[in-house]
């Protein structure tokens, strides 16, 4: 899953697509290296990002999604957005996926719009929103927190008729450097939770800080992690460099085809 930041302010590559033409030569090379799909996101959910209204989100992301759809019909195109009316905009301008970072805390609508326009929905954990999140990492048990919160959601969702659910632990998300290395340990306990797996920790925080370097030289570190979720049991991979992550995708298939 490649990542189009239509933001000022993401941690890695804000403010970098500011024209059509940038959006277009960015999604162009990203389907090239083997992207399956696009994630298109108007809103940073980077540590302490600034409050975007529902106006500026919808202005920056509605009319990306229509320009995509148009220049590459056959692409698949992911909305990241935990507003329930966006979500619903953007899959009425042929968004096929919907990507909520606050797995529908955020939007007591979310679960039911979902159910209605009937796509498939990725749940991440989050707690708080992300101007918040730095302060709210205490858990008993990140992992079996996490567990028992994704399988509250898997039940909701079925309840409800959505049948398309995607589970990301949400790496950097209201969790410590320990956490998140804690929740990498033991990310082959959520395929019990017979699910698909996402996992984003392209150039992140948990990777730059570890290397002491910074997130423009992350990409080795991320490549690293990459191999050990896809061992681990990840289905999708949320990068922001699309040829390295499917180069090591195809390696780690290669090396499962002869285990």
């Amino acid at each position: 899953m490649g990542i189009l930041n239509i933001t000022p302010d993401s941690f890695f590559d804000g403010g970098s697509l500011i024209s059509e033409k940038e959006v277009l030569q960015k999604a162009e090379k990203m389907l090239e290296e083997g992207a399956t799909f696009l994630d298109v996101g108007g809103y940073s959910s980077r540590p302490r990002a600034d409050f975007v209204t529902e106006e500026e989100e919808i202005k920056r992301v509605i009319p990306v999604i229509q320009l995509l759809n148009k220049e590459f019909p056959e692409a698949i195109l992911s909305i990241d957005t935990f507003r329930s009316k966006i979500a619903e905009m953007a899959v009425l301008a042929e968004a096929a996926i919907v990507n909520d970072i606050s797995g529908g805390s955020l939007d007591n609508q979310m679960f039911e719009t979902i159910a209605k326009l009937k796509v498939p929905y990725i749940v991440m954990h989050m707690r708080g929103t992300p101007k918040t999140m730095v302060n709210l990492t205490e858990y008993e048990d990140v992992t079996k927190d996490l567990l028992y919160y994704f399988s509250e959601k898997l039940k909701k969702a079925t309840s409800l008729g959505i049948k398309d659910v995607i589970l990301d632990p949400g790496f950097g998300f209201a969790k410590t450097q320990e956490q998140n290395f804690e929740l990498m340990n033991h990310l082959e306990l959520f395929q019990h939770l017979d699910a698909p797996l996402l996992v984003g920790i392209s150039r992140k925080s948990m990777i730059y800080t570890s290397l002491k370097n910074s997130p423009k030289e992350a990409l080795n570190g991320t490549t690293a992690l990459h191999s050990i979720a896809l061992l681990k049991g990840a289905n999708i991979l949320r990068v922001h460099d699309v040829k390295e992550a499917k180069e090591c995708i195809t390696l780690m298939q290669n090396l499962k085809g002869n285990i």
